[in-house]
């Protein structure tokens, strides 16, 4: 076999060994033997077009989801010797259904032989990652040749309407269900309009009745920050899209932080806008008293130019009147919840916590109550929002949700009419609570309690994060304000340096103003 691939007779015997070895290892999948070829140590590197993986463990974890890769074959192998214990080999593979590949790795030689101390990976084009996209084109639909946004591409959450398609909710039996949509969001066109084209619609976690960001039906979608970390959801598609390059702007919806779990997953910025601001025609509801839209983007400029336009020019069909709250700059005053600090991770408090020392603005620290008097009262009505939207659907269609959030449509099929009344009772009070803090001041806190879990995490512990994160979360969705996550945190994480958001929240229909304002705190804080 070896006699037939160019370059395998100038690479020494044991190391030719070593290296048809891991190939063998590689078409068969064979996760055991995979780890056993890269040298066990924090220090290993792989990398491919979706990062740098760094040590051992954190390649292992990437592994064991990945699966198999296509069949392929070895056509070419550069040697070069690198002294007598290390070498750099670079081989070309052909893939049998088509395409090319390319892998460099530096080999050791180790007390058990030959290992790989660095690989990287550029694997066979693909027209497009099913778990991010449902549709793609280049563009889908043409924006308006000027604008604000000219140049500039969205990626759309698969809740929105779209003439001539079906909203998808990422779940295959509902898309094969309904009819295609007869016009266009409203919320689509002003992006349009601007001059931004539509990329595609991206997946979104089923009904947006999850944060996580992982779909049972396509997959899960790449975390463009941290690969082997869940991307955060429900808007998981159009965050992924963004921090991957994809697309510009991510057209996206938050109940419960759908657009600021994924911005601090993925290092993004997101803007969930004041509830109501946007007309939500021909957005698929999950719970109205919480769905807002929002927009999430790689910087702060894009993130400002979209809520101008959407937010500010009169006559779009989001909006008729420009909303003069935001003509004036908000105080530099921040109130910081007690209880969100406690609910943080260690790393993301101390973090947070030198972040603080770096902004040049008075901050007092509050109490807002226990997270879960906000918690549980939200759960209790979205889920029955959520039952009355979607439940016939579901009775009809038994067994088409995944296990999680059949789960929590079951629990959302048992809220009573006297259960919601007892929990919209203390939204409204909960709600009073909040606003009265942002009145003359903004609230401040970590977006989230730690970075994105690892995609191999077990059940429970998505579910712990699920749980501390939405704590976190529900005050602003329960007093319906414009809340933006901006990528200030850093922390160690077990898959190397992981994002965690800044969340700043001001009071409501104060949307552009806010981003004003996080624009000028990422400024100061982010190293020059």
């Amino acid at each position: 076999m070896t006699d037939t691939i160019p370059g395998a007779d100038t690479v020494p015997a044991e190391l030719l060994e070593a290296l048809l070895a891991y190939e063998r290892a590689i078409l068969a999948n064979d996760l055991d033997e995979l780890d056993r070829w890269f040298i066990d140590a924090p220090d290993t590197l792989r990398g491919d077009d979706a990062g740098l993986l760094v040590g051992h463990d954190a390649i292992s974890a990437f592994r064991g989801l990945r699966g198999g890769v296509a069949a392929r074959e070895i056509e070419r192998i550069e040697y070069r010797p690198l002294g007598d214990d290390q070498a750099l080999v670079v081989s070309v593979s052909r893939f049998l259904i088509g395409g090319r590949g390319l892998q460099t790795q530096l080999w050791r030689r180790t007390g058990e032989g030959w290992r790989i101390a660095a690989a990287h990976v550029s694997g066979r084009p693909r027209p497009f990652d099913r778990a991010m996209w449902r549709t793609v084109g280049d563009p889908l639909f043409q924006g308006s040749w000027d604008g604000p946004l000219a140049g500039r591409t969205v990626a759309v959450k698969d809740l929105f309407a779209l003439k001539g398609y079906r909203i998808g909710a990422g779940n295959p039996t509902y898309v094969d269900s309904v009819a295609p949509e007869p016009r266009t969001a409203s919320a689509i066109s002003d992006l349009l309009r601007a001059g931004a084209s539509l990329r595609g619609i991206a997946r979104t976690d089923e009904f947006a009745y999850s944060i996580a960001g992982d779909n049972p039906h396509y997959g899960t979608p790449p975390n463009g920050a941290l690969p082997g970390a869940l991307p955060g959801g429900s808007s998981s598609g159009p965050a992924s899209a963004v921090a991957t390059g994809q697309a510009d702007i991510g057209l996206a919806t938050d109940t419960a932080g759908s657009v600021r779990v994924p911005a601090s997953y993925q290092g993004l910025w997101g803007l969930r806008t004041t509830h109501g601001l946007v007309p939500r025609q021909g957005l698929l509801p999950l719970a109205q008293s919480f769905d807002t839209v929002g927009w999430i983007t790689r910087d702060g400029d894009t993130l400002q130019r979209v809520a101008d336009w959407c937010l500010s020019y009169d006559g779009s069909d989001s909006t008729e009147r420009v909303y003069g709250a935001s003509g004036a700059d908000l105080p530099r005053r921040f109130v910081v919840p007690l209880e969100a600090l406690d609910a943080a991770e260690p790393a993301t408090r101390e973090a947070f916590e030198r972040f603080l020392e770096a902004l040049d603005a008075p901050v007092e620290r509050v109490s807002i109550g226990a997270l879960a008097e906000y918690q549980e009262p939200f759960r209790v009505v979205q889920g029955a929002e959520a039952w009355r939207n979607n439940g016939e659907w579901i009775r009809e269609h038994p067994g088409a949700l995944g296990a999680a959030v059949a789960a929590r449509f079951r629990a959302a099929s048992e809220v009573t009419p006297e259960d919601e009344r007892v929990a919209r009772a203390a939204i409204a009070l909960l709600k009073e609570r909040i606003d009265a803090l942002v009145a003359d001041a903004q609230l401040l806190l970590p977006t989230v309690p730690g970075p994105a879990p690892m995609r191999t995490s077990d059940g429970a512990r998505v579910d712990a994060v699920r749980a501390a994160t939405l704590g976190m979360t529900t005050p602003v969705a329960i007093a319906g304000i414009p809340a933006v996550s901006i990528p200030l945190l850093t922390v160690a994480s077990q898959l190397g340096p992981a994002p965690v958001g800044v969340c700043v929240a001001s009071r409501a229909e104060t949307d552009i103003a806010l981003v004003r304002l996080a624009r000028r705190i990422a400024d100061e804080t982010l190293p020059a």
